[in-house]
């Protein structure tokens, strides 16, 4: 499959996993997802037309219009699969847009994957109880900084419906990655965190490897993807088997004053 490929699969996965949780904006060559009763950055705009140029200024702006009356002013957000919408980053930028973030989109395949042995005293687990599920939380919480307190949710039983799993040392947790509901065979592992006492110890590696095996394992996934936050953690992924195949582009409207 060649990257463009890779690329148009992975936005036309991202697009109808999130679809099952999310109310839909069509919008042309665009696709906005609002969570109804969610924080903000859970509601950002992607392709509709994975694997199709986005080259109509008129059609971009008749978009952008429908967009706006349906987010809030100044939470406009796209998160795009370059590869997989040709043109459409550009065409954001000349409507006025702004580049918040362009980042490796990375993959790893069933037979690519590379899960390192933990060290004595450190168990990785599917999560699968609201307690667990709201330890993990707390962990991400506080590493990435987000605003509010976790909410306590139960984990999806079924894992095509995304799930998450926990790293433990001697009975207390350090580390959680989660993946997304599953589509066509893909999923996109995320909220990869190590509590801060305990980053650089490799636990990063196993949670992302664990996130990654249990979808495959358990949902029929030949095809995980993540986006690196930093150069660490890009080096943290390769270290699993994770390797770049395109770029993701994020796009936002500044507020207007």
């Amino acid at each position: 499959m060649t990257p463009a490929n890779t690329a148009a699969r992975i936005a036309a996965a991202q697009l109808s996993g999130l679809s099952r949780s999310r109310t839909l904006v069509q919008a042309g060559p665009f696709t906005g997802l609002l969570a109804p009763g969610g924080p903000q950055f859970l509601n950002y705009t992607v392709a509709a037309r994975p694997g199709e140029p986005v080259e109509d200024p008129d059609e971009v702006a008749a978009a952008l219009r429908v967009l706006r009356e349906a987010f809030p002013e100044g939470t406009l957000r796209f998160e795009l699969v370059d590869e997989a919408a040709p043109g459409a980053a550009r065409a954001l930028a000349d409507a006025g847009l702004s580049v918040t973030m362009r980042v490796p989109v990375m993959t790893v395949t069933r037979d690519a994957l590379v899960e390192p042995d933990p060290a004595p005293g450190v168990v990785v687990s599917r999560v699968t109880t609201t307690e667990h599920r709201l330890i993990g939380d707390g962990i991400a919480h506080r590493a990435f900084g987000g605003l509010g307190e976790p909410v306590a949710q139960a984990p999806a039983p079924d894992a095509r419906d995304g799930g998450m799993v926990l790293a433990w040392v001697d009975g207390t947790p350090v580390a959680v990655a989660s993946w997304t509901a599953v589509a066509d065979g893909v999923t996109e592992v995320v909220g990869i965190a190590t509590a801060e006492e305990h980053r650089r110890q490799g636990f990063g590696a196993l949670v992302t490897a664990a996130a990654t095996r249990v979808p495959m394992a358990e949902a029929d996934v030949d095809l995980a993807w993540l986006t690196p936050g930093s150069a660490d953690a890009d080096r943290v992924y390769r270290q699993v088997g994770y390797r770049p195949v395109a770029t993701a582009v994020h796009l936002a409207e500044e507020p207007a004053l």
